[in-house]
């Protein structure tokens, strides 16, 4: 069994190192904040070495999750030194394919392997072990990390070559952008009907307009409460991502643009750090402002 290491311990790294503790895979854990690693490193029992070299240098496999394609291209160059030919590196963060691509490129110099398999399925699917995981990489480096992804998520496959992964997860925020925000339409417009909300939740949720974040953040919008899940400001990030891919085909996306447009509107309100559901702050605003006109 190979020795793996984990770095990254946010919201979603956290629960996918634990996770990878149970399978019996993990060894050590790194984190930007060393007491979060620490402190983990002691509930789980595993090492958390003080620098990302050290920690290179005790594992088989390491795998990335953190914020952005710096944050990444940093973790990765200070890794690189402390890594063995043929260590694996498995990056599940949300980056470009081009980072993805730069990280294969840099590591391949040490031969070391490279797969980028980004996630969905937000905190509850890092918590449960039931992640969708998008993997792009040479076929031999996937083969070799399926095992570890198999313990933090149920649903894997793998797309093409580095970066195909990363293009993927794209795919897969856009869509996210479109699903959310008719979602906080709908409820929006259903509760300027004077609809019981709870019971629009649990029968729409049954119907052909249903979706996975209709099931699990409409409630937030009910309640008005919008605890993050998956956080405004990161998948601004993400959709940031996306606009920059589809312009180098010479388009622009329209459900990728307004949602930026929104995202932008609630950070400046100072609700980055919320769920993106909170876009049902906007839609009960214009009700409310039309409403107050009339």
């Amino acid at each position: 069994m190979m020795r793996v290491g984990f770095a990254g311990l946010g919201a979603m790294g956290a629960p996918m190192a634990k996770n990878l503790h149970r399978a019996g895979w993990l060894r050590a854990v790194w984190n930007r904040s060393a007491d979060k690693a620490a402190a983990l490193a002691a509930e789980l029992g595993c090492e958390s070495p003080a620098t990302l070299k050290d920690f290179a240098t005790r594992l088989d496999a390491v795998v990335i999750c953190v914020s952005a394609d710096a944050d990444v291209r940093a973790v990765v160059e200070a890794l690189a030194p402390g890594l063995a030919p043929h260590t694996l590196v498995i990056d599940c963060s949300t980056v470009s394919a081009d980072t993805a691509r730069w990280a294969e490129t840099l590591l391949a110099a040490r031969s070391v392997a490279f797969v980028d398999a980004p996630v969905s399925g937000g905190v509850e699917g890092a918590q449960k072990g039931t992640l969708a995981i998008m993997a792009g990489g040479a076929q031999a480096a996937f083969e070799r990390a399926k095992p570890i992804l198999t313990a933090m998520g149920k649903t894997l496959e793998h797309f093409g070559p580095s970066g195909a992964g990363q293009a993927t997860k794209a795919t897969n925020q856009i869509m996210c952008a479109g699903i959310i925000r008719a979602c906080a339409e709908a409820m929006a417009f259903a509760a300027a009907h004077q609809l019981p909300l709870e019971r629009v939740v649990s029968t729409l949720g049954a119907g052909a307009g249903s979706s996975w974040y209709f099931v699990h953040r409409a409630p937030n919008m009910v309640r008005g409460s919008y605890p993050a899940g998956f956080r405004v400001k990161l998948h601004a990030k993400d959709l940031g991502i996306c606009r920059d891919m589809a312009a180098r085909f010479g388009v622009s996306l329209p459900v990728v643009d307004s949602m930026l447009a929104e995202y932008a509107e609630l950070m400046a309100q100072g609700y980055g750090d919320e769920d993106i559901s909170a876009t049902h702050r906007l839609k009960q605003a214009l009700f409310r402002a039309a409403a107050k006109d009339s």
